[in-house]
């Protein structure tokens, strides 16, 4: 029996970059729970309005924190004028206590982005979606 090696780990910093950049010496761990909360925050944040987000990266350049959302649809993200994106950077600093820049990146081919694929396929089986049909949907979505 073989070594099991986890599939993003062994290729993190050469294909995929890390979805933390960032190190500290002291408070680490409040860090990576900051981190862990951010994350949730984002990912409930876009549930609720089908916002379709794939990454959410965090930076800590000096004091602040810049986290990059990247989504295939960055115009329900933003709302109108910018309004949801300035409500979600203030829930964010409520949340964290410190000063957040909030980027949003779109994603250009939301077809053959892994995340966003495998929420999609979730979607239509949880509508009673026969899931041969989805699975065979989004391979060709994929392909093309």
């Amino acid at each position: 029996m073989g070594q099991k090696v986890h599939p993003i780990g062994f290729r993190v910093g050469v294909i995929r970059d890390w979805d933390s950049r960032w190190f500290l010496d002291k408070g680490y761990a409040d860090a990576v729970y900051e981190d862990y909360k951010i994350r949730r925050f984002v990912k409930e944040y876009s549930a609720s309005r089908n916002a379709a987000i794939s990454r959410v990266e965090i930076d800590r350049p000096g004091g602040k924190l810049r986290v990059t959302v990247h989504t295939a649809r960055p115009g329900i993200v933003i709302g109108k004028k910018g309004e949801d994106v300035e409500v979600l950077r203030k829930e964010l600093e409520r949340l964290v206590g410190k000063q957040v820049h909030l980027n949003i990146q779109e994603i250009h081919h939301p077809d053959i982005d892994a995340q966003l694929v495998a929420e999609s396929i979730a979607q239509q089986i949880e509508k009673r979606i026969a899931y041969k049909r989805a699975m065979r949907q989004a391979i060709m979505r994929a392909m093309k």
